[in-house]
């Protein structure tokens, strides 16, 4: 006779009623590292406790986790009380978490908070070393596994923003002992390459275990020496590993990621319409603008009559030249003026001047006698006149005529010493005058 089998729910049902009788299962305290934390929305917390060989799945409800002294996180070591139980749906147990309390953290923790000390100090998390994506990327390289969701939801995301993008996967573990020699190489080769615009590191979500390829020395450094602009997406938006801290750029997912690094076309057309109405609208108030002020202009006096302008300049110019005229006359009438004066003056003080009024001038060696005591009997000696010039020979007599002659050349009425003058017409004038 053939045993009547059983169905999953009641071999779940059973196993249940069995953890739940066992006195020892219903209060347990059990010592583990946190991974793969997760708080819900509900306040709900849900996370493994593991240690080096195994892991057990727990959950603490809200009603128990306000009573917590501290926020818990993964690579966390504690020590929890709580039941073990058994979750029919699923066919499996978990522990029921009732308190928590710290009990250090644990060794994956340590080495994740030593090496991100030891990089920030050196300068590989700075700002300044950060490189920007570009706007228009043409191929995005990606680094995952080339099986699951991740290059999927990438793939999906990036043709969706931009049809015309080209993805180019380069196929790497993201877990397990050599996936960070092997994401480290990969990083190299696109370099080497030139294989894309930009980078896309990314795996989904996971314990610490799982996310520590990505907390390796070696893929850090390959990161920071990249020349490609690289996106980190590694784990879920709570998950924070060294890839995403020394990274160009942080995403929390890899959907986010795809959208980070490919721009949307139906954005920019809609951004570049924008634009173009605004340039239009501006042009249009442009034009107005000048239109309105060529109209305010033509109705001036010097578009309706713009030889009026031109004729007050001929005006305005004949009159500077009527002024220089009369300037210049009044000052060539004082210059003639002046010299009219001056030539007077000259004429006045002039030695012929003289000779007109009657006086002679008496020269000797053509030196001019001014004192008789120059002169001696019988010196040869010129008298010019007004008109003419005579030679002749000094003699000293006492005639009324050769008497007056002398005293009116040397201007002396006390002198009575005289010229004898053989010039005829003195002796002509001198008869005459006697």
């Amino acid at each position: 006779m053939r045993p009547e089998p059983i169905s999953v729910t009641e071999l779940n049902k059973y196993m249940k009623n069995k953890v739940d009788n066992d006195e020892y299962l219903n209060n347990v305290l059990v010592k583990g590292e946190i991974s793969n934390f997760k708080h819900h929305y509900t306040g709900h917390m849900y996370f493994t406790l593991k240690d080096d060989n195994s892991l057990i799945k727990c959950i603490m409800f809200k009603s128990y986790t306000a009573n917590l002294n501290f926020v818990p996180k993964d690579g966390m070591s504690v020590i929890i009380f709580g039941t073990v139980s058994v979750f029919e749906r699923d066919g499996v147990y978990q522990i029921y978490c009732k308190a928590m309390q710290e009990d250090g953290l644990g060794n994956l923790y340590n080495e994740f908070e030593k090496l991100k000390q030891k990089l920030e100090h050196e300068g590989l998390f700075d700002e300044k070393h950060k490189k920007k994506l570009p706007l228009y990327p043409k191929t995005i390289g990606v680094l995952t596994s080339q099986t699951g969701s991740v290059i999927k939801d990438i793939i999906n995301v990036s043709t969706r923003r931009n049809p015309n993008v080209y993805i180019k996967l380069l196929p790497v573990p993201v877990q397990g002992e050599g996936a960070a020699i092997k994401i480290s190489d990969a990083i190299k080769t696109m370099n080497e390459r030139q294989l894309a615009d930009v980078i896309i590191i990314a795996r989904g979500g996971g314990s610490l275990e799982d996310l520590w390829p990505f907390n390796e020395e070696i893929v850090a450094r390959e990161i920071y020496s990249s020349e490609i602009p690289i996106i980190s997406a590694v784990g879920h938006e709570t998950d924070f590993s060294i890839s995403d801290f020394v990274s160009d750029l942080r995403a929390p997912t890899p959907s986010a990621a795809a959208e980070l690094a490919v721009p949307d076309v139906l954005e920019l057309k809609e951004k570049l319409e924008l634009l173009n109405r605004r340039y239009k609208i501006a042009l249009q108030r442009g034009l107005d603008l000048k239109r309105l002020k060529l109209e305010k202009f033509m109705t001036k006096s010097v578009f309706k009559e713009p030889i009026q302008k031109i004729n007050e300049k001929y005006l305005y110019v004949d009159k500077q030249l009527k002024k220089i005229e009369n300037i210049i006359k009044i000052k060539l009438i004082q210059s003639k003026a002046n010299f009219q004066n001056t030539v007077q003056k000259l004429d006045n003080l002039s030695p012929l001047k003289t000779l007109s009024r009657g006086y002679s001038i008496i020269e000797k060696d053509g030196q001019i006698i001014k004192d008789s005591k120059k002169l001696k009997k019988g010196d040869k000696i010129n008298i010019k006149l007004y008109t003419r010039k005579y030679k002749c020979t000094n003699n000293i007599i006492k005639n009324k005529l050769e008497t007056n002659v002398w005293v009116a050349l040397m201007g002396d009425p006390n002198e009575h010493k005289s010229i004898t003058n053989q010039c005829p017409m003195i002796k002509k004038k001198g008869k005459q005058n006697e």
